[in-house]
């Protein structure tokens, strides 16, 4: 249980929680919510299409389809993930109860690799493989970088693997992620991006949103 009440996970093999301890729900609507997708469902009426880094505990996915249902706006939504939950352990998530809106299982128990119309405004799709073997035609619009911490999974955060994500994002297309640290935003920079500090969520200090050039 997190301090505003919502659930996360640890992962035992990282040692690394899924959400920051003081608000699951806060951090994901505050960084991928507020700095990434909401700005472009204010000003654009075409598909938003969305890529996540690390689905997880489905969480951002979630609240991606509740936006999508408020603003009645379409968004196309892909995330990958390497490592599922089990279907125990999202059972158990209470995202349902705190926002209100109900879904959670419905993407767990979507089916691997196929397109999911899961209402009016929202397709859903997800890909169990790492981020390395992930590979598409399609630009997208918004990028949820949500991998563990760079100390946890430094493979994730290189200038390599954060180009290859460039190329994923249409021009001015915005990438959005929880971590702040120096070697985060000069690998950013260096993949073409345009890098701004924000403050964080709750005790955090900063988070990042970055801009394709």
């Amino acid at each position: 249980m997190t301090e505003d009440g919502s659930h996360s996970l640890l992962n035992s093999q990282y040692n690394q929680h899924y959400h920051s301890v003081s608000g699951a729900l806060k951090e994901s609507r505050h960084i991928y919510m507020n700095l990434g997708l909401i700005p472009l469902l204010e000003v654009t009426e075409a598909p938003i299409r969305v890529f996540e880094m690390g689905f997880g505990t489905g969480l951002n996915a979630f609240l991606t389809w509740q936006a999508a249902d408020f603003y009645r706006k379409s968004i196309l939504y892909t995330g990958v993930e390497a490592f599922p939950v089990s279907m125990d352990e999202a059972s158990q998530l209470n995202y349902d109860i705190v926002t209100s809106f109900t879904g959670l299982m419905k993407l767990h128990q979507a089916a691997w690799f196929e397109n999911h119309q899961l209402s009016e405004n929202f397709t859903f799709r997800k890909e169990q493989l790492t981020l390395q073997e992930f590979s598409t035609d399609e630009l997208f619009d918004v990028i949820f970088y949500d991998a563990f911490d760079p100390k946890a999974q430094p493979e994730l955060w290189t200038e390599e693997i954060l180009s290859k994500i460039a190329a994923q994002l249409r021009t001015g297309g915005v990438l959005v992620t929880y971590s702040s640290k120096g070697i985060v935003k000069r690998a950013l920079a260096a993949a073409g991006f345009s890098v701004q500090k924000h403050k964080g969520p709750g005790k955090k200090w900063h988070v990042l949103k970055a801009i394709k050039i």
